[in-house]
């Protein structure tokens, strides 16, 4: 892959996402465990809602009367708005009972209640709560369904981020990118499985289109292991001075793999989701520069993270496991605050690299 200019930063309304950037899946407008002062005192470079769950929790309107999403979480720092395409994936295409894709829309079923996802109103509904960057409605699927399915996928999404330019156009015409950056930022995503030949057709089509990002989508891993090719494939697709985002990728290795590759963005529920569950990372080798996850046992009790958190400033492992036990909602804020500052660390550590112009 020819190795190209990578781009330091970003700027958004709510001020500059410097690369590689991790966010932390901010699903309905929290992260679960913690406030909205520990992911500031975490470092963390922003947050990602998704639209497809804040409409199913009736929260768009409440979030649009609090003057939008930072006024609602009490955070100043960028925020993605996910389209609900992964939901796509994750519901309909491996549960097909749970709703239905067509060209024109998307149902979903879920208890009896009925969710609807068109691309304009996917749009209308991220302007709503005034994201700093919007993501396309794309029709998102696994590396292993069939090539028929994924060319149909490949075509709904080219036909989609059509619509969506053409509805985000159309509502921030009189807004802008310049002074004041009052014009959110529009990112479409690319899909096509491993099929090379697809994703080469949809990244040409959305190119025409033209927006300010380009996403890598579908299910990036294949029984556990990173789709490296086809990472690396369509990262070389992609212009430069366009940021890449690397949707759903978290863990460490795989995150430093790929910005190698030439990725820009992160975002996964991992960080989070294993605090909840007692997994925590650490640095481990001779420069600490090995990212490892443990379970909080016995056998770590006198382990240092070698971390500047909260959490390690002023506990020890032996007190984690206790509050596990004792006093959980205690337990998951700190060994969430832990992973988020461990990740934020380890982001300025890639972006110092690239200020130094090594690519990982």
């Amino acid at each position: 892959m020819k190795t190209r200019q990578q781009i330091k930063s970003i700027k958004t309304s709510h001020g500059y996402v410097h690369f590689p950037a991790f966010f932390p899946d901010a699903t309905c407008g929290f992260v679960k465990s913690v406030s909205s002062a520990d992911l500031k005192n975490a470092g963390v470079d922003g947050v990602v809602v998704n639209i497809y769950h804040l409409l199913k929790n009736n929260l768009v309107d409440k979030i649009a009367r609090k003057g939008g999403i930072h006024r609602y979480m009490n955070f100043n720092k960028p925020v993605i708005s996910d389209s609900g395409g992964f939901q796509v994936m994750s519901l309909i295409h491996r549960h097909p009972e749970l709703g239905k894709i067509e060209d024109e829309k998307i149902t979903f079923m879920l208890d009896g209640k009925k969710v609807v996802l068109t691309p304009e109103t996917c749009i209308q509904l991220q302007l709503k709560i005034k994201s700093d960057i919007v993501m396309c409605l794309d029709d998102c699927t696994e590396a292993s369904i069939s090539q028929q399915e994924q060319k149909k996928s490949v075509e709904r999404t080219i036909s989609w981020a059509k619509r969506c330019k053409q509805e985000f156009e159309r509502l921030t015409k009189n807004k802008r990118h310049a002074k004041g950056m009052k014009k959110p930022l529009i990112f479409a995503i690319v899909q096509g499985g491993e099929n090379r030949t697809l994703r080469k057709h949809c990244a040409k089509e959305l190119l025409k289109i033209g927006f300010d990002g380009y996403s890598f989508g579908g299910w990036p891993v294949k029984k556990g292991r990173l789709l490296s090719r086809t990472l690396k494939y369509v990262s070389s697709l992609i212009p430069e001075g366009k940021p890449r985002y690397a949707m759903g990728i978290g863990k460490p290795q795989d995150i430093i793999d790929a910005v190698k590759f030439g990725y820009d963005m992160f975002d996964c529920v991992i960080p989070t989701r294993d605090a909840r569950h007692k997994r925590l990372f650490v640095c481990k080798g001779k420069n600490k520069n090995k990212i490892i996850s443990i379970n909080i046992r016995k056998k770590y009790f006198n382990m240092k993270a070698d971390c500047d958190c909260h959490f390690c400033r002023n506990y020890s492992f032996k007190d984690l496991h206790a509050y596990f036990r004792n006093d959980r909602r205690k337990a998951e804020r700190l060994a969430t605050i832990h992973n988020l500052r461990l990740y934020s660390r380890m982001m300025e550590r890639l972006r110092e690299k690239r200020k130094r112009g090594k690519r990982g």
